[in-house]
């Protein structure tokens, strides 16, 4: 008897189903946030983008640090997952992991919440830097800026006291040590593309003992990427991420309280360029080659995979 899948979390943007005793099947969907607010418009084949780049770079850092995944590919997945079409290209079977509360951010450049922070305390999370910064100058070396994982709305910046008396003096710093390392991979790497990664996020877990990079990694939710031949302190980047939908909600008027109103069509498709430009400069490779590669199939998509879920046990 085939077992019914159950739904175990749903993000933002990922659905988590239960897959075996000790194994998890994370779902990327085409669900686009901002404000905190899921938007009622996908953008096809985001999903897709994330789980492409969230591969790419965990087998480029595996050397610094183990990672969850088990399989991308959905023959190798369990029942009911094993050769769903609609889960090509979208989805990880990984190991569980008790997750560490904390979301383990690096900055490299001053911008967002940082910029905002900065403004008002000359600080990021009370570590001090220099005077006379402007938004988007690159700091004089890459900083370990945790946060808070709030269940819903917005992470909130942890000075380093608060970290440490979340997580434990040891783990902090080597969830420093091994945040700050994998930043500086990324970073290498994207430079060497023409792409300044400005700052990233991470999750770490335990699995028996041992602790690995979880969820996802170098993706356009989790990272801020600015092409590096127009890069000009002083002011925000143009930037590969959903800033291009932000910006539109912003001219529109609302005020970011649900519902949000829908996408027209010409921001659906610029959002998806540019999450697809981001795969395609960072990997060096076609984004169709990825799909082709993945086993996606015109026709055989659902984003939202409504056939696979129920509600959580």
């Amino acid at each position: 008897m085939t077992p019914t899948p159950r739904l175990r979390a749903r993000g933002k943007v990922r659905d988590i189903y239960d897959a075996g005793e000790d194994r998890l099947l994370l779902v990327a969907t085409d669900r686009i946030s901002a404000f905190d607010v899921v938007l009622p418009d996908p953008i096809p084949d985001k999903g897709r983008v994330l789980t492409g780049l969230s591969s790419f770079w965990f087998e480029r850092t595996a050397d610094l640090v183990p990672h969850q995944v088990v399989s991308t590919n959905p023959a190798e997945f369990p029942p009911p997952f094993a050769g769903v079409p609609a889960l090509a290209g979208r989805a990880m079977l990984v190991r569980k992991a008790k997750v560490v509360p904390m979301e383990c951010v690096a900055r490299g450049y001053l911008a967002g919440s940082g910029w905002a922070q900065y403004g008002t305390t000359g600080a990021v999370c009370d570590v001090p830097l220099p005077d006379g910064l402007v938004e988007s100058d690159a700091l004089p070396e890459p900083i370990f800026t945790p946060t808070s994982k709030a269940e819903a709305g917005h992470d909130l910046p942890l000075t380093p006291e608060e970290a440490v008396d979340l997580v434990g003096k040891g783990l902090f710093e080597r969830l420093k040590e091994l945040t700050l390392g994998i930043y500086e991979r990324l970073a290498d790497t994207t430079a060497s593309r023409g792409i300044i990664l400005a700052d990233t996020k991470f999750e770490f877990g335990f699995a028996e003992g041992e602790l690995m990079l979880i969820d996802e990694v170098g993706t356009p939710d989790s990272s801020r990427f600015w092409p590096a031949d127009g890069y000009a302190p002083g002011g925000a980047q143009p930037s590969f991420d959903k800033q291009f939908v932000r910006d539109h909600l912003d001219r529109s008027g609302w005020e970011r309280e649900p519902p949000a109103p829908a996408l027209p069509p010409e921001v659906v498709e610029g959002t998806r360029g540019r999450y697809v430009e981001a795969y395609e400069r960072i990997t060096g490779e076609p984004f169709q080659g990825y799909l082709d590669g993945a086993g996606v199939t015109p026709g055989n998509d659902d984003p939202v995979l409504e056939h696979l879920r129920e509600e959580r046990g």
